[in-house]
């Protein structure tokens, strides 16, 4: 197809994406935007989308902006809207108000088969008695294009998409990876300036679902194509994306690179829903956990758990141990909390004791982050308690995914993950 790969920013960071490729042509893209930021004129544009389905508000002035070649999850639980944003933004569903721009082109009055757009349904939605290359070519033919460049345009996608060998194959004679990856060739052999995929890993088995997503990122990064991905998956959208829109309930409470939306997430409801948390309502001073009316967030690779006392610990006693392969998951009961930990290596087992340590916090107030996630060291050179009278206020950039209108930071220090 004459692909080469574009420059892209990773994940966890900020930059240009340039020199975007397909089989039609080639092109620049401006640097990444914030959700309600510049306008993308090479990407995606939407501005206060709303939704209302059956007497309910489903998306409620909803902003978002994605880079030239940028790939972004809407990421949430079900019924949040992140399905319902996707057929809005595919033309399948109209909105209420607001507008969608495709590469710096207003669509929201055009139908799906006028958009730049192109579709990865969950189902795949392929023909069962076309062969692959038919289900592939149909939108070509729909579009009455000569039938040398519909062999041509065809042959080429299979072949990116590693399905030449199936060409003539039916779908009920593949397996559901290859199926999967012939929906996503029907979607690319449009040369759409947007891909999009509504839970397209939602059919495989687990051990498949991690092959087939690297084989989306691959392709999604060799062709430089904008792409937005509905997932419920967290892993699933932290593995592939350059930055995740998470919702709840017809809202972005926040969008974020991966390592910040984990680092400091900004609401409580991201913190539960990115990650396992350790949420305890309290005070947090010293490594310990106090009386208090704010909550506590703590990950479980934040908590050390140690034979002998270190500086900081508390005494604990090993209540439950869950294998996990490489690392286990251990339960932890101190004085103050209790408390969930990776450990590597060989476990303790139940009754065992110990001393358990507390190294990073995050504390909540009314659902927002207060200030920054707390490390022990820092608590305990200071001597002050992350509490409701002695924290900071939350900042008011903070404040705006509670009002639906979250935004990225500046870029912070990427933050490496760090459960086992």
């Amino acid at each position: 197809m004459g692909i080469s790969p574009p420059e892209r920013p990773t994940a966890g960071g900020s930059g240009t994406s340039s020199g975007r490729a397909t089989a039609g042509g080639s092109g620049t893209s401006p640097g990444r935007a914030t959700a309600g930021g510049p306008r993308q004129p090479g990407g995606l544009d939407i501005r206060g989308l709303s939704k209302v389905l059956g007497g309910r508000t489903i998306i409620e002035n909803l902003d978002l902006s994605v880079a030239e070649g940028e790939l972004v999850s809407l990421l949430g639980p079900s019924g949040c809207g992140k399905t319902t944003t996707l057929r809005m933004i595919a033309g399948f569903l109209a909105p209420d108000t607001g507008s969608i721009s495709v590469a710096g082109r207003d669509v929201v009055h055009l139908g799906p088969e006028k958009r730049p757009s192109a579709m990865v349904f969950q189902n795949y939605a392929l023909w069962p008695h076309m062969s692959v290359f038919k289900n592939v070519a149909f939108p070509l033919k729909l579009r009455k294009l000569p039938r040398a460049e519909i062999v041509q345009r065809v042959d080429a996608v299979l072949e990116l998409v590693n399905l030449s060998h199936h060409r003539d194959s039916r779908p009920g004679r593949i397996s559901g990876g290859e199926q999967q990856r012939v929906a996503l060739a029907r979607a690319l052999v449009q040369e759409p300036d947007l891909l999009l995929l509504d839970e397209p890993l939602s059919n495989l088995d687990a051990k498949l679902r991690v092959k087939v997503r690297e084989d989306i990122r691959e392709i999604q990064q060799r062709l430089g194509i904008t792409t937005v991905i509905v997932t419920h998956d967290q892993d699933e959208a932290l593995s592939i994306s350059d930055r995740i829109a998470v919702m709840n309930a017809g809202r972005i409470e926040q969008y974020s690179t991966p390592d910040e939306l984990y680092a400091r997430p900004r609401t409580e409801f991201v913190a539960t829903f990115i990650g396992s948390l350790n949420r305890i309502e309290g005070t947090y001073r010293d490594g310990a956990i106090g009386p208090g009316s704010d909550v506590v967030g703590i990950r479980p690779e934040d908590v050390q758990f140690h034979p002998d006392e270190r500086s900081g610990s508390r005494p604990a006693t090993v209540e439950r141990v869950v294998p996990r392969g490489h690392f286990s998951e251990i339960y932890l009961r101190r004085e103050d909390a209790e408390l969930r930990s990776y450990f590597t290596g060989s476990p303790p087992v139940p009754g065992d004791t110990g001393f358990a340590r507390i190294s990073r916090a995050m504390i909540f107030r009314n659902g927002l982050l207060v200030g920054n996630p707390i490390a022990a060291a820092e608590s305990a050179a200071t001597g002050t308690a992350a509490s409701a009278s002695s924290a900071t206020e939350p900042e008011p950039a903070e404040a705006e995914p509670a009002a639906g209108q979250a935004r990225a930071d500046a870029a912070v220090d990427s933050v490496a993950q760090r459960a086992p």
